[in-house]
């Protein structure tokens, strides 16, 4: 992949043709449909990373979530998800106007209580969340990565969490030191240099 084929994924192109495809993925008992296309995160597969996270917060989590925010949200791989297996109202926002419209598809077609926006980071943003879940994209540049993990806590309830995923050697330390500086952070999981990272407001 060249460098102006990965800028599509975080920004809008009108020349990129559509070339849909099909996704599956299986929770338990929960089956999922993804419609991707060019132009999004992770068009032929669930990433690792943002299954990992998925997966891990699922398997871990023990607090009652009543909303959640999924921040670069791709085609709506992990707030369709947890909205779906959680039954809780979810907004899913990306600056990438291809990834909300095939996160919309995806959210009828999973039958999920959630709704999918064009957001700059927190651009359109207006309510606060019990769970913001993100795997920021790493490509985008280290300013918006640590936008979306920072100004994370002015969207978080009072007892609320983010969740993120990060590869070690794209700085997964340097974020835990960084964000320890505003956040209570705990390192839930690592698996195959993937960092699970749970944040809460200290």
């Amino acid at each position: 992949m060249n460098g102006d084929f990965l800028e599509h994924y975080f920004t809008n192109s009108k020349e990129l043709k559509s070339e849909f495809r099909t996704i599956k993925y299986k929770y338990n008992e929960y089956q999922f449909i993804f419609t991707s296309d060019n132009g999004v995160f992770s068009k032929d597969r669930i990433d690792f990373g943002s299954r990992a996270l998925v997966e891990t917060f699922l398997d871990t989590n023990t607090k009652k979530i009543n909303s959640i925010l999924d921040v670069g949200c791709g085609y709506g791989f992990m707030g369709i998800v947890l909205g779906k297996i959680l039954n809780v109202n979810t907004i899913l926002i990306d600056i990438n106007k291809r990834a909300v419209h095939l996160t919309e598809k995806n959210i009828k077609e999973n039958k999920v209580k959630a709704r999918s926006l064009v957001s700059d980071v927190y651009e359109n943003v207006e309510e606060r969340f019990d769970l913001i879940i993100t795997n920021p994209p790493i490509r985008a540049g280290k300013k918006i990565v640590y936008e979306i993990l920072k100004n994370a806590k002015e969207f978080l309830n009072s007892d609320g969490e983010l969740w993120f995923v990060i590869r070690k050697e794209q700085g997964a330390k340097s974020a835990i030191k960084e964000l320890s500086e505003l956040y209570k952070i705990s390192l839930v999981k690592k698996i195959k240099g993937f960092y699970i990272i749970r944040a809460k407001i200290d």
